[in-house]
């Protein structure tokens, strides 16, 4: 096992240089006790501050998870039920179509399928925080912060909803794409059900009974405040691309239920025991293993390779057996966190710089353990024949009104994807569906018809962006 491990370390060791990540952090446990644990780089970088699994990083989007386990506390306290219409407790919660609207629960925004289109509010939720951050300041980021509006208040985002003009993407339940607004108003309907604040909530009825002293929604509140790590990001400087440090954390008190917890690796180590079949004593007073079975049930399909459960991505296609996992990121955050079940695995990545392939180390790190070389690929694909006259039925620009937009082009006979100024070959694995390389990700990505059979969107970056016209003009 040495030897493989410095296989893994090496891997790990090029892949954090190549993204010039300053630190991270990476823990492993089997059956509840540390099996693995490694530390890279610095939690300060200018100051040479060492790691340890007890430093504290932002989660981010991890933070779905926590929600979510409150949402079931709720349930089975007989406060809510995950299949009442969310307007039973955000009444003024709309959308563009008022019988549509009626028809969205609370499981819908669990599993990010209200049907509602990406969209735009998570920066208006964190504006006051971004326009006081030195990071933004002269940056293009700054200009384009400056037409957003201020969303302090869950009132305030239900407003902004309301007022929305894309169209649905489906019938609730039909369709998947990852929704922070959604998540934000989750800890609307804890703070309503609960009497609590959201963050009381969270940290009354989860954190304390599970000894996670070291996570909170601000650093401030932590009685050490020394082993914090430094936030991290990418700037252009004088055209060229640094790392710089960028110590102001964003915050968005309205949609802190959609990814603004911070923790340790070993305060996440303690948190996954709970979702472990084994470990009934673990979570005896956090969830019964009813609610568990809930969370963990692949509701909704990602990809090929993955579905959502609540707040938690399942992947039943991993070779040993299910995988559980959830990624995170906002500025200065990369985490992932991971559960293998038949191999009583947990573990936990965190890196203090956005950008970071952290699922790539998780992966890598999955192999290592399972005797596998740390790029070996999870899946292999049949070949499937696409006829050259269909490749004009997926070409074109698809855009969202969030942060994402790509072009599908053909170039000698082949579909391209183009995204942040790159351009990637895509493989046709099923009907409507392809795969494509990046690094040593295989990402998956599905296109989605009409009832006239006309491709109208496309699924990227688990979220789906409509097809805005049927030429290939090039980013923007």
């Amino acid at each position: 096992m040495d030897e493989q491990m410095k296989m893994f370390e090496e891997y790990a060791r090029l892949l954090l240089e190549e993204a010039q990540a300053p630190g991270a952090a990476i823990g492993v446990a089997r059956g509840g006790k540390l099996l693995y644990q490694k530390t890279f780089g610095y939690r300060n970088r200018e100051e040479q501050l060492p790691l340890s699994l007890d430093t504290v990083f932002g989660i981010a989007s991890i933070t779905k998870s926590f929600t979510c386990v409150a949402i079931m506390q709720l349930q089975e306290a007989g406060k809510l039920s995950v299949h009442d219409p969310v307007i039973r407790y955000l009444p003024e919660f709309r959308t563009g179509d008022d019988e549509l609207t009626k028809r969205i629960t609370i499981h819908h925004f669990m599993t990010h399928t209200p049907g509602m289109a990406p969209m735009p509010y998570l920066d208006g939720a964190m504006k006051r925080s971004m326009e006081q951050d030195p990071a933004i300041i002269g940056t293009e980021a700054e200009e384009e912060l400056k037409t957003v509006p201020y969303l302090d208040t869950y009132e305030e985002v239900l407003q902004a909803i309301a007022g929305f003009e894309g169209k649905p993407l489906s019938e609730p339940g039909e369709a998947f794409s990852y929704n922070n607004d959604a998540y934000g108003l989750l800890g609307a309907i804890i703070e309503r059900t609960s009497g609590q604040t959201y963050e009381q909530y969270v940290k009354q009825h989860i954190l304390q009974p599970l000894g996670m002293q070291r996570t909170v929604f601000a650093v401030e509140e932590l009685a050490d405040k020394d082993d914090v790590t430094v936030l991290y990001t990418n700037k252009k400087v004088d055209g060229n691309n640094e790392v710089i440090a960028a110590p102001y954390w964003h915050d968005a008190p309205a949609m802190r239920a959609a990814g603004f917890l911070k923790s340790t690796v070993n305060d996440l180590l303690r948190y996954l025991q709970i979702f472990r079949p084994d470990a009934e004593n673990n979570r005896a007073n956090i969830l019964s293993s009813d609610s568990i079975r809930q969370m963990l049930a692949p509701h909704a399909r990602c990809d090929g390779h993955r579905s959502y459960g609540y707040g938690l991505m399942v992947s039943p296609a991993f070779p040993e057996g299910l995988m559980l996992e959830h990624g995170g990121s906002l500025k200065g955050i990369s985490s992932h966190i991971f559960s293998v079940p038949s191999m009583e695995l947990t573990g936990v990545v965190l890196a203090n710089l956005d950008g970071v392939s952290v699922r790539e180390l998780v992966v890598a790190l999955l192999n290592t353990l399972a005797q596998r070389l740390p790029a070996a690929p999870l899946y292999t694909y049949a070949p499937y024949e696409l006829a050259s006259e269909q490749l004009s039925e997926y070409i074109g620009n698809y855009r969202s009104a969030e942060w994402l937009n790509t072009v599908i082009e053909e170039r000698e006979g082949k579909l391209q994807l183009l995204v942040d100024g790159l351009a990637y070959p895509l493989t046709p694995v099923d009907k409507d569906s392809f795969v494509f390389k990046r690094r040593d990700s295989t990402v998956w990505i599905d296109f989605f018809r009409d009832r006239e059979g006309k491709v109208v969107r496309m699924s990227y970056a688990l979220r789906q962006l409509t097809k805005a016209s049927d030429k290939a003009e090039g980013e923007k």
